[in-house]
């Protein structure tokens, strides 16, 4: 079964290389990096708390990706994303390697080597690891974003499910005027505007399916996909294309309930809670008003939007009950609500908006209020 994870456990690393000093440059990575990063902490995607989406945006070197990497790494216990986006090289042991500004293709120290990067997923607490690759074998044909069959297999970790972009065409995977590489753009257009006639939830393997079928159908590079155990079940995000335009009414008699409710099973957080509970809504297709009219006066609109709008965990149940069953939540789904809800507060370190490992082995939960991190070519040179 499809799930979305918690975003209170998950994290995102993006990593993005669009100027080289010796390689042609990729303008359009710095866009796929801004348009991801927003997609992925607004309502459209994953719902991430911007300060567990972080950007390495033309690191300086290895260790400037590193960094950040391992700490993502050691926070999520969810799922971790892993993006890069730049031109890719395989070097003379067939290793795939992920160019930065100052790579020379004749130089390996001045790539990253992509098995330093998977012995960081292959280490990392998460139960579920993505990895998005839109690289390149560019030592073929300059300035086209390409691969070999095997890029694919060298990059899979156990429990990860991987998207790589592939050049078996002639077509440019960054073509000129475009905003976005072709890959990102197909990905960022799925996440956006749905699958139409799709799964309810926008899990990898049907993302993969959808990238393969329409960017074949533009004459683009074929992505590739490889899934360890059940990561293809990951969803991205609902499907858009799926979501009623309407509410829709529950079912009389022996056919069930086929709207995408959250699971309540799959919540281990208060971000977890109240981003699935602000799903709810959208799942049932009903407005605000609709949601009080439905509750026969017992929460107001502006009730419901402090509820699902608010950053801690309601203190008492009844207004999350009215607001579910309100929705046209089944009561078995509304008991599972209650039972996390009761779980939460029960275990106040889990009902932490985001448990993260401090230096001394305790935990410390994230900063409110924290920006984005942003990590450049300039961050390991703050002391100059």
């Amino acid at each position: 079964m499809s799930v979305l994870p918690d975003p209170g456990v998950s994290r995102a690393v993006l990593i993005g290389t669009s100027r080289y000093d010796h390689l042609e440059q990729l303008p359009a990575v710095s866009n796929n990096l801004t348009a991801l990063t927003d997609l992925l902490s607004g309502p459209l995607s994953l719902r991430l708390p911007t300060s567990h989406v972080t950007v390495v945006e033309n690191p300086a070197d290895p260790g400037t990706v590193m960094e950040p990497l391992r700490q993502a790494a050691a926070e999520a216990t969810d799922t971790l994303l892993v993006y890069y986006a730049g031109h890719g090289l395989i070097d003379a042991q067939d290793t795939l390697v992920l160019t930065l500004p100052h790579t020379q293709p004749d130089h390996v120290e001045t790539s990253l080597n992509y098995d330093w990067l998977r012995q960081i997923l292959l280490n990392s607490r998460a139960q579920r690891h993505v990895v998005i690759l839109d690289c390149c074998y560019s030592g073929l044909a300059l300035g086209r974003m390409s691969a070999t069959p095997e890029l694919a297999d060298q990059a899979a970790v156990e429990g990860t499910f991987l998207l790589a972009a592939s050049a078996e065409t002639r077509t440019a995977l960054a073509p000129v005027g475009e905003p976005h590489t072709a890959f990102t753009g197909a990905l960022l257009d799925i996440l956006r505007h749905g699958i139409p006639g799709g799964p309810p939830l926008l899990d990898l393997n049907s993302i993969y399916r959808h990238l393969r079928t329409t960017l074949e159908a533009q004459a683009r590079p074929i992505p590739q996909a490889r899934n360890r155990n059940s990561g293809a079940q990951m969803a991205l995000g609902r499907n858009h294309a799926d979501l009623p335009a309407a509410p829709v009414t529950a079912t009389v008699g022996p056919e069930p309930d086929r709207r995408p409710w959250p699971d309540p099973f799959s919540i281990r957080t208060v971000t977890g809670f109240l981003t699935h509970l602000a799903d709810v809504r959208r799942a049932s297709g009903l407005t605000q008003q609709e949601v009080s009219r439905r509750s026969a006066g017992q929460i107001s609109t502006g009730t419901i939007s402090k509820l699902i709008n608010r950053d801690t965990l309601p203190t008492t149940w009844g207004t999350t009950a009215a607001y579910l069953t309100a929705c046209g939540v089944p009561e078995d789904q509304i008991q599972q609500w209650h039972d996390t809800w009761q779980e939460l507060r029960r275990n106040p370190a889990a009902a932490q908006k985001a448990p993260i490992d401090a230096p001394d082995g305790g935990t410390a939960p994230a900063a409110p209020g924290k920006t984005r991190r942003r990590f450049s070519a300039l961050w390991r040179r703050r002391d100059h």
